[in-house]
């Protein structure tokens, strides 16, 4: 019945404001003829009178007035989301929903913003920060329009564009028997506990499998939400951890180079297959594919590998 009611509301609404058939019908743009056909199926669809009738000049019956009240609403709704759609998609000063990994954003994200805003400088930002699989989700939802993500999702619906990579470290404690080294073998960590993330973060899908490649199933002793709050617990002596170079160096802590097996995540931008962009979005999306090899600071080159 909602659906059926919709087409009819604005030729309702001018009726009743000008409580005039013939100048509602000017105002429409419609012959007058439609528009008293369209009030007389409204009634009949809600079975209820709407107007009292003087030839062409109707006034609102109290049942009238109550539906104009709800219809204005609804009409305002209407307007009122057409012009948000509008605004989003300006393509000087549109909205663009941005997906990215809890790890990108104390200085990637930020960067990256600054740097697109230089050439667009009113185009608006939603920034959702998750993990991998939520945030496809959420793409996949309607919720976001690109996001950052570890590892490139592999999925029919989606596209998905390699940006880059990082190399992980294995943390351990400063007091830890390897920290005095520069570089390890990910082998040597075999005994050691290890602190992750929950299974369903890209990062730590990547621990289970370079531990595996490494001839090993980790002993896991925590699992957390954030690579930072690891790095606190290896601190802490909890355990070691496989993480992503921090943002600012943390106390406590040594950060190995692990030279066998390549242990490095990749960094790609996802969005779904087939959805038409707004111009703010086809814009980020250019500027970030733009960035491909030189999406992240680049790491000083390591020394030679260990024996």
């Amino acid at each position: 019945m909602g659906l059926l009611l919709a087409p009819r509301l604005a030729y309702f609404a001018a009726v009743a404001r000008h409580e005039h058939v013939t100048r509602a019908a000017a105002e429409m743009g419609v012959p007058q003829s439609t528009l008293s056909r369209a009030m007389v199926r409204l009634e009949q669809d809600l079975g209820v009178t709407l107007f009292a009738r003087r030839g062409r000049t109707v006034s609102l019956t109290p049942a009238g007035r109550r539906f104009l009240t709800a219809a204005e609403r609804a009409l305002a709704e209407v307007e009122r989301a057409a012009d948000t759609v509008r605004a989003d998609a300006d393509p000087t000063a549109g909205r663009v929903a941005f997906g990215f990994l809890h790890t990108m954003g104390s200085e990637t994200v930020p960067g990256l913003i600054r740097a697109f805003r230089v050439d667009h400088p009113r185009i608006r930002f939603t920034l959702v920060q998750n993990y991998g699989e939520a945030m496809i989700e959420r793409l996949r939802a309607g919720d976001l329009d690109l996001c950052l993500t570890s590892p490139v999702p592999d999925a029919p619906d989606l596209v998905a564009r390699r940006l880059d990579e990082q190399r992980l470290r294995l943390v351990v404690p400063d007091d830890h028997r390897l920290a005095n080294r520069k570089r390890v073998r990910l082998a040597e960590a075999a005994e050691e506990t290890f602190v992750t993330l929950e299974p369903g973060y890209g990062l730590r899908r990547i621990t289970d499998d370079l531990c595996a490649e490494a001839g090993f199933k980790p002993r896991v002793a925590f699992e957390g939400e954030e690579a930072e709050t690891l790095r606190g617990l290896v601190a802490a002596g909890l355990g070691v951890a496989l993480l992503p170079p921090p943002a600012v160096s943390r106390p406590g802590v040594v950060e190995l180079t692990v030279t066998a097996p390549r242990a490095v995540r990749e960094i790609g931008v996802a969005w779904l297959d087939g959805h038409p962009d707004t111009a703010p979005v086809a814009a980020f999306k250019k500027f970030l594919l733009s960035r491909r090899g030189h999406l992240l600071p680049k790491e000083p080159l390591e020394g030679s590998p260990p024996a």
